[in-house]
């Protein structure tokens, strides 16, 4: 293992010439003109004639992009501000963690980039290659690799970029004297990770099918167990109850609970809506609802919305608008982004009161599968930003500004909420029974 420290992205630029033949690193200013990454103006399903828009035209020379799909309660301005291209093969994870942004790709190398300019901070050589899964949490980092492994790092970031390796995950026995199979360790490549703040619990997928709990503290498995019938794609915490969500190929989603005062966990609820493939999932909480989503090989994102006395997921419908499979999603705030096999990134945004979605923005920068993204909060006083990162099977990674304006704050009654959704009642991407719960709780 080895690390490197700081360079500038002009150095960076000068290693990667001498060592290979053809580098290609882009910044967006730079761009020529024939590789712009400013999403151009599409047609809305919406109907145009009634669109309003709120805000100017910008002009020719503003690097700032008016989403072609919006609506009049809420704009929402992006644009691309950085765009690499890497020749370690293609990205398969992001992460994010105290101003840092980490990458891991089919190289050895897991790099570590500066939010917001995409300055290279140094990076990390393992001993195996193809990190397929990264999690940060503070100044723990842990990455998945070819050889079914996981490894432990404490990050130091403070000035200069500082790294150590802290333990290799399952841990050999020291009486294990002839080199046999591990059974604690995973027969097939770790997908997917997370981690349970409270309990410093580490949870693994495997396309091996089986789900494992890592105890942190003293880097024990301290539980095993056959989750799904087919590779396990994602795995998802909810740090306010402790339950596990996991989805796999074999189109279901599993809720699972730790039972109390043991180790082991439990199967609580299946969520199964199609056959197809399910790739990933996110959890959106706020203080009024919790929406669990989940991407699909169909193309469609269905959603769930948890009960608050019974605890319960119901199916509230799918968010329609990917023409291939839905590769990745990331909730933040009220914000769902989603990245498809179909190369575009969608920006989905969701009504408190009523729990209805609507498309505020579509980019389409990249030229293959966007396979992974990570999105990160920034405040400005013109509005809420967010800066959102991508990567892709055309080897390029991405850095996204979105920025939502501000508007006054409209008081929204019951009735507004019954008339929307009375509205979409029957609508094919609404499922009846969530919108006759929903009209029974505004009477």
């Amino acid at each position: 293992m080895e690390f490197s420290g700081e360079r500038s992205l002009y150095n960076f630029m000068d290693e990667e010439r001498e060592a290979m033949q053809s580098p290609s690193f882009k910044i967006n200013q730079q761009l020529s003109e024939n590789e712009q990454d400013f999403s151009p103006p599409r047609t809305s399903t919406i109907n145009n004639s009634t669109m309003i828009t709120l805000i100017p035209p910008q002009s020719p020379n503003s690097p700032w992009t008016l989403s072609p799909i919006h609506t009049p309660t809420r704009p929402l301005l992006y644009h691309c501000i950085a765009s690499l291209r890497r020749h370690d093969g293609s990205i398969y994870s992001i992460a994010i963690s105290r101003g840092v942004v980490f990458t891991g790709s089919e190289s050895r190398r897991i790099r570590a980039w500066r939010q917001p300019d995409c300055i290279e901070r140094g990076y990390i050589k393992s001993s195996s290659s193809e990190v397929r899964a990264i999690l940060a949490y503070g100044n723990m980092l842990f990455t998945t690799h070819r050889d079914c492994k996981i490894r432990m790092w404490n990050i130091s970031v403070s000035e200069s970029f500082r790294c150590k390796k802290v333990a290799t995950l399952p841990k050999r026995s020291p009486f294990q004297l002839l080199p046999k199979a591990n059974t604690l360790r995973h027969k097939d490549c770790i997908s997917c990770m997370a981690y349970n703040h409270a309990e410093g619990l580490l949870y693994t997928g495997s396309w091996d099918k089986t789900i494992k709990a890592w105890r942190v503290s003293d880097r024990r498995c301290i539980d095993s167990f056959m989750a799904h019938e087919d590779n396990i794609n994602a795995i998802v915490v909810n740090q306010e109850d402790g339950c596990v969500f996991t989805c796999s190929s074999d189109g279901s989603i599993k809720i699972w609970r730790r039972v109390f005062g043991e180790n082991t966990h439990t199967l609580t609820m299946t969520l199964k809506f199609q056959a197809s493939p399910i790739n990933a999932l996110a959890l959106s909480s706020s203080p009024n609802a919790s929406f669990l989503y989940s991407g699909s090989s169909d193309g469609f994102i269905n959603f769930w919305e948890k009960e608050k006395l019974s605890s319960r997921f119901n199916h509230g419908g799918f968010l329609q608008g990917h023409r291939f499979a839905v590769l990745c999603l990331v909730a933040i705030e009220k914000l769902i982004l989603s990245g498809s096999e179909d190369t575009t990134i969608r920006v989905w945004r969701r009504e408190e009161e009523s729990g209805v979605h609507e498309c505020l923005a579509i980019f389409d920068g990249h030229r293959g599968p966007v396979r992974c993204l990570a999105a990160s909060l920034e405040i400005e006083k013109v509005g809420k930003g967010f800066l959102v990162y991508s990567a892709s099977f055309d080897q390029s990674f991405k850095v996204w500004r979105v920025r939502v304006l501000q508007e006054e704050m409209k008081v929204c009654d019951h009735m507004d909420v019954k008339k929307k959704l009375t509205e979409n009642e029957m609508s094919p991407v609404l499922s009846p029974s969530w919108v006759e719960r929903k009209l029974q709780s505004v009477i």
